[in-house]
């Protein structure tokens, strides 16, 4: 049994992904992530931007990225299955000029990267409570180029208002983004 997972916009338009039922992830609605990248869209051109995906899972943002432009996007995940149907993916979708995926912890990678970013996404479990010190560490850490930003998806439950590269957020039925940027 499968799940389909689908790319909505870009040179990708249309492609259909699918993931097993037994999924350790669930991707982001296409509700949520059309909302997503409508407010992307009017502050940010994503043709010159390099993006990581943090806590990647099915890889269904990163590859909404790569659609839509981005000229290099780095999908990370922790967990082995997630990592290998990322890789499987890039290479069905003839993206491996274009994207990588890593097998990492999101936190420890934000700490030992040697490759700094444009626009960081990154989509941690909601129930993991890990959501501010995520932020903390990818504003303190060396993977975010000066003036980049990083947008969060986490629930209703979780508040990130009070960090200080705080910007705004979107709600988009159960998913929020909260958008961060350098002071």
């Amino acid at each position: 049994m499968f799940d389909i997972m689908r790319v909505i916009r870009g040179n990708l338009k249309g492609k259909r992904i699918s993931v097993p039922s037994n999924f350790p992830s669930r991707p982001t609605t296409d509700y949520a992530k059309e909302g997503l990248f409508n407010v992307l869209e009017n502050f940010i051109d994503l043709d010159d931007k390099h993006v990581l995906d943090l806590c990647t899972g099915t890889g269904n943002i990163a590859f909404e990225f790569t659609s839509r432009g981005a000229p290099y996007v780095m999908a990370v995940d922790s967990h082995p299955i997630s990592y290998n149907f990322i890789r499987k993916a890039i290479v069905q979708l003839n993206l491996s000029d274009r994207m990588d995926a890593y097998k990492a912890d999101c936190v420890i990678f934000c700490r030992n990267s040697n490759k700094k970013f444009d626009l960081v996404f990154a989509d941690p479990p909601f129930h993991l409570k890990i959501h501010a010190s995520l932020v903390r560490e990818i504003f303190d850490g060396q993977v975010l180029h000066e003036n980049g930003k990083v947008i969060v998806e986490h629930g209703p439950q979780t508040d990130l208002s009070s960090l200080k590269e705080f910007s705004f957020s979107r709600k988009f039925g159960n998913v929020n983004f909260s958008f961060f940027n350098f002071e």
